[in-house]
């Protein structure tokens, strides 16, 4: 008994249980949490769809976002396998990507970044297609990062190769 007990703890742990509860990145386009989890049947299309393989299953087999994974490319390709109606817009099935903006979500820079701690590291910069990250230099000889968000479309492309995982999308 002893041990399955320690193993029903590592499971919880693992599906951090035990930790605040933190938003899911849905895929773009999805549906408000609340609706999404209603709509989606857990049926992984989309997941198997995706061509970037950025989506993976949370503990109900519904789609997450893992940007450490690479950027999402906002194909659509998510939205055209789904037919339980858990994205919007509800035509987009038949578009070859939808035409509303995906999400409004944007990379936030974290306390663990390198430039904010002096260090020279440019790397979130240098894998942003749109040109969205910016350098300030600060008080102490240090630069900070600056998201131009009249640029970023929240793809994420900054997201895998920070060293210090420093940028999140939300």
């Amino acid at each position: 008994m002893r041990a399955m007990a320690a193993s029903l703890f590592r499971s919880e742990v693992i599906r951090a249980a035990f930790s605040p509860a933190k938003a899911l990145r849905r895929p773009p386009w999805a549906l408000a949490e609340a609706e999404f989890s209603s709509a989606c049947t857990g049926y992984a299309d989309c997941i198997g769809a995706c061509p970037e393989s950025i989506l993976v299953a949370d503990r109900d087999n519904h789609p997450v976002v893992n940007f450490a994974l690479g950027p999402c490319t906002f194909c659509g390709a998510c939205v055209r396998a789904c037919g339980a109606g858990a994205f919007a817009p509800a035509g987009a099935a038949s578009e070859p990507a939808p035409a509303s903006a995906p999400w409004a979500a944007k990379p936030t820079v974290g306390e663990t970044c390198l430039s904010t701690a002096g260090v020279i590291c440019r790397t979130c910069a240098d894998s942003c297609d749109r040109r969205a990250i910016m350098f300030r230099l600060a008080v102490g000889g240090h630069a900070t990062p600056m998201i131009d968000s009249t640029r970023c479309n929240g793809c994420g492309a900054c997201v895998a190769p920070c060293p210090t995982a420093a940028l999140t999308i939300g």
